[in-house]
């Protein structure tokens, strides 16, 4: 079996889908890794350093996504590179499948077998493949940096000569990896930290790494499939505002990680919200990218409104990538375990975290609710 690795080519994607040490144990299990010149230069792993676990260095682009069975990405797949694979071959990495179906219909249309790794399921057996919490822990973590980096103050209380300097004030919204982390971080740098999530089951959690839990009590289910967390009713979602603002306007820096799979960020934080902050403070937003959490943020930019800076960083795990490859590669090796028998691809659809995380096969899509997803964007807008 050949398994390719290729560069990435999105703008400003720094990691690769394997490292050479992962490398090296697939190597000895009798896989052929191939990896595409270049492809670790931005986590900082040489081709020599590929070479040397018994990768082989594919100069061309096109041999590479032509040939191999198996194609492992981390950034985003290119329409570009969708049109490059094999009818027949087998590919996995991050899809976006819900929100964006359509390069799914394009997989599946060329009869490629994909596996999202958005979709592995969350289950004790398969947190070692979960890479969504993998990355989600990176992001957490430097996302404390940047607030820390962008306020203009101490995060933690000193007592100095000319006096005793007070910590600051941290308020993580939604407590999933990224908040858990982004929590824990905060505390080791000296802030006071209060963690807020919609789930009532996190508060045990939000405290066990000593932070005060915001509650907020709704009365609805709150706990997604899966247990993301679910989209409230506008109802909820007012009265959840309404409870959050003095905590928002008392903090000094905001750190925001709520996301709905396929859907439009929750706003948790309005204009009105950010206008009662304190000039200086920081809010940093980890879903920019879906929309956001802050009505005022910007995909991608940093911006100052009424003396708050709002950052919206876009892909932030891609700012650590050695760390960040190597957690993915070790979550994309256990779901190779499952797929490979004596050298050989055995895709076991009756497992079911191969069956949840396949969103095409025989050129079908596998998964409802992509399909639905597609249907939705088929159907005409409705007429005023």
């Amino acid at each position: 079996m050949k398994l390719g690795i290729p560069k990435e080519i999105e703008v400003g994607e720094h990691r690769v889908a394997l490292v050479p040490d992962v490398v090296a144990r697939l190597v000895k299990q009798g896989i052929e890794v191939w990896v595409e010149a270049g492809a670790g230069e931005g986590s900082f792993f040489s081709n020599s350093a590929y070479e040397k676990v018994g990768a082989t260095i594919i100069s061309d682009t096109t041999t590479l996504w032509r040939d191999a069975d198996v194609i492992v990405k981390i950034g985003a797949l290119q329409e570009s590179e969708v049109n490059q694979l094999r009818d027949g071959s087998v590919f996995i990495g991050f899809l976006n499948p819900l929100g964006n179906p359509e390069i799914i219909k394009k997989l599946a249309d060329r009869k490629v077998t994909a596996f999202s790794m958005e979709l592995i399921p969350r289950t004790s057996r398969a947190q070692s493949m979960d890479a969504l919490s993998s990355q989600a822990n990176v992001a957490g973590y430097k996302a404390v940096l940047i607030a820390a980096a962008a306020l203009p103050k101490y995060f933690p209380m000193l007592t100095t000569a000319a006096g005793t300097i007070r910590p600051a004030k941290v308020l993580v919204m939604g407590a999933g990896v990224a908040g858990l982390q982004a929590i824990a971080t905060a505390r080791r740098l000296g802030a006071v930290v209060e963690g807020f999530d919609i789930r009532p089951d996190t508060k045990e959690q939000v405290q066990s790494l000593g932070a005060k839990f915001v509650d907020v009590e709704l009365k609805e289910e709150t706990v997604a499939q899966g247990g993301y967390a679910k989209e409230l009713s506008e109802a909820s979602k007012e009265y959840t505002r309404k409870i959050l603002t003095d905590h928002v306007a008392n903090s000094d820096v905001v750190i925001t990680t709520a996301q709905v799979p396929g859907k439009k960020a929750p706003l948790l934080v309005t204009k009105e919200m950010v206008a009662q902050m304190k000039p200086g403070s920081v809010i940093v937003d980890l879903a920019a990218e879906q929309g956001g959490n802050c009505e005022c943020t910007e995909a991608g930019k940093d911006i100052n409104r009424d003396g708050v800076t709002i950052i919206g960083p876009i892909n932030l795990p891609s700012s650590v990538p050695l760390h960040a490859s190597e957690t993915y590669a070790k979550n994309i090796a256990s779901l190779l375990q499952l797929m490979v028998k004596d050298k050989v691809l055995n895709l076991n659809f009756e497992d079911d975290i191969i069956l949840g995380a396949c969103v095409a096969h025989g050129g079908e899509i596998r998964n409802q609710r992509v399909n639905d997803a597609l249907s939705a964007i088929s159907q005409p807008s409705p007429v005023a």
